[in-house]
């Protein structure tokens, strides 16, 4: 039931509009491309510098030096363009990135999302997503609407370490499209084949039709 994993990253691209500078975080998000047409005018954002992040090469033709943020090879759209991490974390800081997508092991009623640890886990280490998360013009969030135990991960109030406060816009999961408002969660769309009760047991805070 619900959306698959390139669906979800399908549905997320239809949020992207031309002009856009948008930061693809590592996983999910790094799918989102594959959905848009060749001419979509997108300008794809990699946090450890390159602005113009083409797709991914084909078999024979990747460059090792050319890699975006989760260190898979990528190409570069003509007119776009390398630096150092210093320039593209001034970008971020500096709210020139639109749009940031970024996975999320917990987002809050309240925006606050956790997306970097697990307690008693592995950790990788925080890379950019505080940064993202705090100087991006907007959020999007891409994820599973529960763990694979089965626990939500739209909850009322994060336990794992916060990545940042108040920060998350929309959050796309396979059950449903999600906006966090003043109140609450508030229900955009189901995904086709799921149900508003289905998406409701799924979610562990109250969501506002």
């Amino acid at each position: 039931m619900g959306r698959t994993r390139d669906e979800i990253a399908a549905r997320a691209a239809a949020e992207l509009e031309p002009g856009m500078v948008v930061n693809l975080g590592i996983g999910l998000p790094t799918l989102i491309p594959g959905h848009l047409p060749e001419a979509h005018g997108v300008w794809f954002h990699s946090e450890n510098g390159l602005l113009g992040m083409g797709p991914f090469p084909e078999e024979g033709d990747e460059d090792p030096q050319i890699i975006n943020a989760g260190k898979q090879t990528v190409t570069v759209v003509p007119g776009g363009s390398c630096f150092d991490s210093a320039l593209s974390f001034t970008m971020i800081r500096g709210s020139h990135v639109d749009l940031a997508v970024l996975g999320a092991m917990q987002v809050s009623e309240r925006g606050d999302l956790a997306n970097w640890s697990v307690p008693g886990g592995k950790t990788m280490g925080i890379g950019g997503s505080m940064d993202l998360a705090t100087g991006c013009r907007r959020l999007l969030v891409v994820t599973t609407h529960t763990t694979k135990t089965g626990e939500p991960k739209l909850v009322r109030a994060c336990d794992y370490p916060l990545t940042a406060r108040g920060v998350v816009h929309r959050i796309i999961t396979d059950l449903a499209v999600v906006d966090v408002a003043e109140s609450g969660f508030r229900l955009v769309e189901c995904a086709p084949g799921v149900t508003e009760a289905e998406v409701r047991d799924a979610t562990g805070a109250e969501l506002l039709a």
